[in-house]
């Protein structure tokens, strides 16, 4: 009999045989063979590598591979219409013992095998969109919000070195770098144990805690008067900022299935961006309040951006939202509709299980998880060293402090452009992995622009790598994130495995701290781009080995039989390990 054919929200396999599959990644030696006009380009030193023609080949393959992999899915949909030997589920899903066969693999309900899924239908009077805008109006602005304040807080100090910080504490040599590398010890050191504390203590007391903490430490941080009171001020920072990010990365795990979180992940990562380019507009006002009061416009800097976050942490204690279990703005219907519609995707959260030392170590000693830590690591050293250097960079073309500031906003506003743009393609091909690749390759394309091009007759064209780093970079890490954060199932893999990516990925912020040192700058900082080429590749080849990885697995379990006869307890303990779970690519 033949199934009807579903939409496109009903689609949840693709054949990993499709003849299309892995089309415009066939054969990439042949692509590095493709020949170049050099005369199209304008004029640049002869130095300019070929890396640079590489990465805009690849870029090419990209875009080409978004076609292919739309025109797969739209293949597999016509497939799943046409097949004649079928298993029915209540829920309208269906897949053929050929296609598993095949290895097809679910994208969507991915715990669950299609023929053991159950129908979802939302309470009367509502629907399943109208139950995700009201999540999304509770969830999304409070996390962008509160990690645009942390970020802000936290990279403030490159705009207040434009305005006298060296000079003013004395700092000499690589001191200010020291100053950037403290904060990241407790900051790595303490995520795991912070994402622990939130699951226990709630999103809505744990973060604004943190929130009220960091906004103190900021302002003590415009009041200090020497390099060891700096060092002081940036550990607490790390300190309190440790639960940021992987909390908030948590929570949106918590909250949304894997094909639909694309988009909020980079929302919120591109807070990150927004708090650049208004920290930049920010620090060019306060700028303007230099001596007031006796203080030095680099202290206002922190004292008035450190006031607002210490008032918002005071009223996150009221409004911050919790996870789905605990929510209050949802009806009791609506809450349990969205912990069915989790289940389904996610498997059973398991969110009354207490996180164990023994699952820390379980964890730490599956490879995904690590490669998971690689792929951030890789791309956290381009994205600090812009953060923290952008304005030193910008500065050395020759502008004023002020100029510095604005023409930092720019490359910022793009990033945030860019990386909504991939997130939303990302999510309606419900693919990851070549999403994350084009965004490395727009990176690489900047840096080799800025390693190369060094005469004053070219600033645009430096200005513009610039703009092609902070867009690969701030594109491809949510992308990073959100697709090994989804592929994680249960509370308390959840919990480890995020905390632990941004903790050894955050490892690369002390490597960009001194990526970037006063003594290189007469060699146009060549050291500092080389470094950031260098795990930006790295990530690449993680990104690769982790697409390789969550492939074969997924073929392996499609050819299993049964569940291995486990108990749901079981099932929920093992989370994303459960034989029935399948893994995004």
């Amino acid at each position: 009999m033949l199934t009807p054919r579903p939409t496109r929200t009903q689609v949840h396999y693709l054949n990993l045989e499709s003849p299309l599959h892995g089309r415009s990644f066939a054969d990439p030696l042949s692509l590095l063979q493709v020949p170049i006009n050099d005369s199209s380009f304008p004029p640049l030193p002869s130095s300019f590598p070929s890396l640079t023609f590489t990465v805009l080949v690849i870029l090419g393959g990209c875009c080409l591979g978004t076609r292919s992999c739309k025109t797969r899915i739209m293949s597999d949909i016509k497939d799943l219409s046409l097949e004649e030997k079928t298993h029915h589920d209540p829920s309208g899903f269906s897949s053929s013992d050929k296609g598993a066969e095949a290895g097809r693999i679910s994208y969507d309900v991915g715990p669950n095998s299609p023929t053991t899924a159950t129908a979802l239908s939302p309470p009367e009077g509502t629907t399943e969109a109208a139950i995700v805008r009201k999540i999304d109006r509770h969830i999304i602005p409070f996390i962008i919000f509160l990690y645009l304040l942390a970020f802000l807080d936290r990279v403030n100090i490159g705009n207040a070195r434009s305005f006298g910080l060296e000079a003013d504490l004395g700092l000499e040599k690589v001191e200010y770098n020291t100053a950037l590398t403290i904060f990241f010890v407790p900051y790595i050191i303490l995520e795991i144990p912070g994402n622990i504390l939130m699951k226990k203590f709630s999103p809505r007391v744990w973060l604004s805690i943190c929130c009220v903490g960091f906004g103190l430490v900021s302002i003590f941080q415009g009041l200090v008067q020497n390099y060891g009171g700096l060092l002081a001020t940036r550990f607490f920072l790390g300190v309190f900022e440790c639960s940021m990010f992987p909390g908030c990365f948590f929570l949106l795990a918590s909250w949304y299935k894997r094909a639909d979180a694309q988009k909020r992940y980079s929302l919120f990562f591109s807070s990150t961006s927004l708090a650049g380019a208004f920290g930049g507009l920010l620090a060019s006002a306060i700028g303007k309040m230099d001596r007031l009061q006796g203080y030095r416009g680099w202290r206002w800097i922190f004292i008035v951006e450190g006031c607002v976050t210490f008032l918002a942490g005071v009223l996150f204690f009221f409004t911050f939202p919790a996870f789905p279990e605990e929510a209050r703005f949802l009806k009791p219907a609506e809450r349990e509709y969205v912990q069915a519609m989790l289940q389904a995707d996610h498997g059973h959260s398991a969110a009354e299980r207490k996180i164990t030392l023994r699952d820390v170590g379980k964890a730490l000693t599956d490879h995904r998880i690590w490669l998971g830590g690689i792929m951030y690591l890789g791309l956290i050293v381009p994205a600090y060293s812009y953060a923290y250097f952008s304005p030193t960079i910008i500065g050395s073309y020759k502008y004023s402090a002020i100029q510095t500031q604005l023409h930092s906003v720019p490359p910022w506003a793009a990033a945030f452009g860019f990386a909504m743009v991939t997130a939303v393609a990302s999510d309606y091909l419900r693919h990851r992995f070549m999403f994350a690749i084009l965004g490395i390759a727009v990176a690489i394309a900047g840096f080799a622009i800025l390693m190369t091009v060094h005469d004053p007759a070219h600033v645009n064209v430096q200005y513009g790598g610039l703009f092609l780093v902070a867009m690969g970079a701030y594109s491809a890490m949510p992308i990073i994130v959100c697709w090994f954060n989804m592929n994680l199932g249960g509370h308390h893999r959840k919990a480890i495995g995020t905390a632990w990516q941004i903790a050894f990925g955050n490892i690369g912020g002390i490597i960009a701290t001194y990526s970037f040192v006063a003594s290189d700058a007469k060699n146009h900082y060549r050291m500092g781009y080389a470094i950031c080429v260098s795990f930006t590749c790295l990530s690449a080849l993680a990104c690769l080995l982790y697409a390789i990885s969550v492939t074969m697995e997924n073929k392996r379990r499609a050819k299993m039989q049964g569940d291995g006869g486990l108990t749901e307890e079981e099932k929920a303990d093992l989370g994303d390990l459960n034989p029935e779970f399948r893994y995004m690519l």
